[in-house]
């Protein structure tokens, strides 16, 4: 399988080559979308998208920014220093004095949603800049400058504001309502490739995409995307923004008709944060999750599909407070069905801080309802989850169980290992032809518990496969930890 390219889509005003990093079976290249439009149910194919344009156009802005580097920073005015891409590239300045401090420039989109000034635009558009201009819809206000108001670099979002009065500006539409469904006509507009003020049109390709980022939720779009278009506006039919033009899939770096527009239903929350407080204040439920798998279904009494979010870890904190538990599978927050645990760190994230929310688990076969007042996650998250200290493997002797070579939790084990404050048994050596191998489990891992019951010795365990066994049970659920962090792994019992 051929390898694409990831490739950030900012139009460097600066002569420079076109950055790509080999990415292991496929590459986004994170770019500026110009949409192309998409027919919507209800909607007879437009005869043209001319009157759209112009009702459109004058919100749309051009954005150049400019910034001060030295010779040596490599990418830097290109890929954002602290972009989680920046490892990807490689140094690209000149030879020779690399000491001399230069200029860098780039171009990008936005668009206006109030009439006293706030723009929206991507956060890697400006990310790092000394300044910010903003060039409005010809005929417009020239060469403005730009305060920058806050940004997320989580949902790539920036908020802007110039000191302007009485702007023509667009509103936000629902990424979740009809007029945004696959399938539905859309528009794009922006800056492509520093060309100036470019439409395009096509289709809402597919929803909820998920690109590498924790509260990802992207429109994919045929539209046209390219660089320069970054930040730019993704149109409904009636004219209003139901995404922001972000990304591309592409093996060049030039649109190939897959297109990523972060949601309305994303970009809203962030932007209201970032105008009221000038940065993100998300909700914070305060337990580690994993994805309930297939083969764990059976293994989790009352769970018949394998929905939901299964809980590893409940530190001090909001959860703790309400009583949830390591073991708990969440299945629905505050009114919502929680399929997986992106769904649940999406709706926590878009909840205010402080909010009281009703929370149901499935616990021991029982739905269980609690109730969580949540904290604020930029706050907590680093205090309640601090980063673990690293650990070193060795492979003590143990009795053999399941494919595993098990022991004890002793001093020498926890110097050997690097275990800190854990009881339980101590994954000593594997087999590799087992399932506990082929599921990732490794040598210095920790067992706290096997059924959902904690495990201090070889018999606990031992014990636990029996009453599996005994119970009609397939597989028998353990709690991992690795370097202090928890995960849930199912093994198949032994006929």
């Amino acid at each position: 399988m051929s390898s694409q390219a990831l490739v950030i889509e900012e139009q460097s005003l600066a002569p420079r080559r076109t950055i790509t990093a080999l990415v292991a079976g496929a590459a986004i290249a994170l770019a500026m979308a110009v949409g192309t439009p998409t027919p919507s149910y209800g909607q007879d194919r437009p005869a043209t998208f001319a009157d759209l344009a112009e009702q459109v156009s004058p919100s749309v802005v051009n954005i150049t920014t400019s910034t001060v580097v030295a010779g040596q920073t490599g990418p830097q005015g290109i890929v954002p220093e602290g972009s989680p891409f920046e490892d990807f590239f490689e140094d690209l300045q000149p030879e020779g004095d690399n000491n001399r401090q230069r200029r860098s420039s780039a171009l990008g989109s936005g668009f206006v949603i109030s009439e006293d000034g706030y723009i929206v635009t991507n956060n890697h558009v400006i990310e790092g800049a000394d300044e910010i201009l903003v060039e409005f819809y010809p005929g417009g206000e020239p060469g403005v400058p730009a305060e920058l108001v806050g940004t997320d670099p989580n949902t790539d979002i920036a908020l802007l504001k110039v000191d302007l009065e009485g702007l023509p500006f667009v509103e936000f539409g629902d990424s979740n309502a009809e007029g945004a469904r696959v399938g539905d006509w859309v528009m794009a507009m922006g800056n492509p490739l520093g060309q100036g003020f470019s439409v395009s049109a096509g289709i809402v390709s597919a929803r909820n995409r998920a690109l590498s980022g924790t509260y990802d939720d992207y429109i994919q779009t045929d539209a046209a995307i390219n660089r320069g278009n970054s930040g730019g506006p993704l149109f409904n039919m009636d004219g209003e923004v139901i995404g922001v033009n972000t990304a591309i899939l592409s093996p060049n770096g030039g649109s190939i008709g897959i297109g990523f527009a972060m949601s309305s239903a994303v970009v809203t929350n962030v932007v209201d944060q970032l105008e009221e407080f000038g940065e993100t204040r998300r909700g914070w439920l305060g337990v580690r999750i994993q994805d309930v798998t297939p083969d764990m279904v059976d293994a989790i009494d009352g769970l018949e599909t394998a929905r939901g979010a299964l809980v590893t870890e409940v530190p001090p904190g909001p959860a703790e407070d309400a009583g949830m538990a390591s073991g708990d599978v969440i299945t629905i927050f505050d009114g919502v069905e929680i399929e997986d645990t992106r769904e649940l760190v999406r709706v926590v994230g878009n909840s205010p801080v402080g909010k009281e929310v009703a929370v149901t688990v499935l616990r021991s076969g029982d739905e269980t309802d609690l109730t969580v007042v949540l904290g604020r996650r930029e706050t907590a998250e680093a205090v309640a989850f601090p980063a673990p200290e690293p650990e070193e493997e060795v492979a003590p002797e143990s009795t053999e169980l399941l494919g595993l070579s098990l022991s004890v939790v002793t001093e020498e084990l926890q110097d050997q290992y690097g275990i800190t404050g854990e009881d339980g048994l101590v994954i000593t050596a594997i087999d590799p032809e087992s399932e506990a191998a082929s599921k990732g489990l490794l040598e210095g891992d920790v067992i706290t518990e096997a059924g959902q019951q904690k495990v201090a010795s070889v018999e606990d365990f031992e014990a636990r496969i029996e009453e599996a066994k005994e119970a009609g049970r397939k597989s028998l659920l353990l709690l991992v930890r690795r370097g202090g962090d928890p995960r849930f792994v199912a093994l198949g019992l032994e006929e």
